[in-house]
């Protein structure tokens, strides 16, 4: 079976396709530093944005600021 992964960085030394460890190291290396999926923050970032800060206050804020330019 093919592995599913929505990260589209394909370079990553995590990403499924470039081993046979499904999503092992990457949830690891995100529970080891405190980060979100990257991925997670395709939900509330604007085409074609970048995400340089994966922390999970990051992606905290990110969402409150999401919520609030959807009030408005």
């Amino acid at each position: 079976m093919e592995h599913f992964c929505p990260c589209r960085n394909t370079a990553c030394r995590c990403q499924p396709a470039n081993h046979d460890q499904s999503c092992t190291p990457c949830i690891e290396k995100d529970l080891r530093q405190h980060e979100t999926p990257s991925y997670f923050f395709d939900l509330v970032i604007r085409p074609g944005e970048q995400v340089q800060n994966c922390s999970i206050d990051a992606f905290t804020r990110r969402v409150m600021d999401h919520g609030a330019d959807k009030q408005s």
